[in-house]
């Protein structure tokens, strides 16, 4: 983290007071595995003058996933696993994008013109991608690396949060859940959440987890046989931190029994990926 933030202050992207480009938490947790939160901040570098947006915009969903961080931090403490947030907003660099889409620096995002993209160069790009996206990722694999050995795989767990409502539409889910070739935390979790009394779960929506929507779960979980989660949680429903440490709970019980079975730390060769996806898909393209 400190070599990362380095190389950012000395291009001048990041001023000397800026945090580093990824926070990594509890990192002494004794746990199998790793919390990842793609969208965990709104902040910009103050070089971009806050590409162009007004506060108010870059308080919306566009700019981060809203109270997604507080839950991964509490679902990590619960769960004794570390957790890895990403110390700047999507719409510098979306770390949950391939760093070649053009949705990675978007100059749209939800109806709103970012001013500040409209005319990225090759270097500006190169830029970000360098010391602020692939940092974020480098951390990640080298916390999964360190926590792996002994026969032992460890898990991917990657919490977002989601709007209640977009384009007109209303989104009834609380929680969703995302996912592509490998059920063997999804399907459980997902069990065990619809036993909960008043608990709408999607699967596959409000977005679909199914490749290319998504990068971080492809990058550093499917592609080594990991097992690996990405949960969507509605953002009026932790907006603050009450919201925030009860979803964390359900989030935390639901998989707590899930982690605990000592056969899911074992990689899943690509030859046994399951062909069929049990359950609806929803491919609409949108915000993960």
């Amino acid at each position: 983290m400190i070599h990362a933030a380095a190389r950012a202050r000395d291009s001048g992207l990041l001023a000397e007071h800026e945090p580093p480009p990824y926070t990594l938490e509890n990192p002494e947790a004794r746990g199998c595995g790793l919390v990842v939160c793609d969208h965990a901040s709104n902040r910009i570098p103050e070089r971009l003058a806050g590409l162009g947006l007004t506060p108010g915009a870059l308080g919306r969903h566009i700019a981060w996933d809203i109270g997604a961080a507080g839950v991964a931090r509490r679902v990590a403490a619960r769960l004794d696993l570390p957790v890895v947030l990403a110390g700047y907003s999507r719409l510098v660099a979306d770390c949950n994008r391939r760093a070649d889409s053009p949705s990675c620096m978007p100059v749209i995002s939800d109806g709103i013109l970012i001013p500040g993209n409209l005319a990225l160069d090759a270097a500006a790009r190169a830029q970000r991608r360098d010391l602020l996206y692939w940092p974020y990722h480098q951390a990640i694999e080298t916390e999964l690396s360190r926590r792996a050995g002994e026969g032992r795989t460890p898990v991917v767990v990657s919490v977002h949060s989601f709007t209640p409502r977009m384009y007109g539409v209303v989104r009834r889910w609380q929680v969703g859940v995302l996912w592509d070739r490998d059920p063997r935390i999804p399907l459980p979790f997902m069990r065990r959440l619809r036993a909960m009394p008043g608990v709408i779960v999607g699967d596959n929506e409000p977005y679909s987890g199914r490749h290319p929507a998504d990068f971080t779960i492809d990058h550093h979980a499917e592609r080594f046989g990991r097992p690996s989660i990405s949960i969507e949680l509605r953002q009026d429903l932790i907006a603050d931190e009450p919201g925030q440490t009860r979803w964390a709970a359900v989030i935390a019980d639901a998989l707590a029994p899930i982690l605990a079975d000592p056969s899911l730390y074992r990689p899943l060769p690509e030859g046994r990926w399951p062909t069929a996806h049990d359950g609806p898909v929803n491919t609409a393209a949108g915000m993960l």
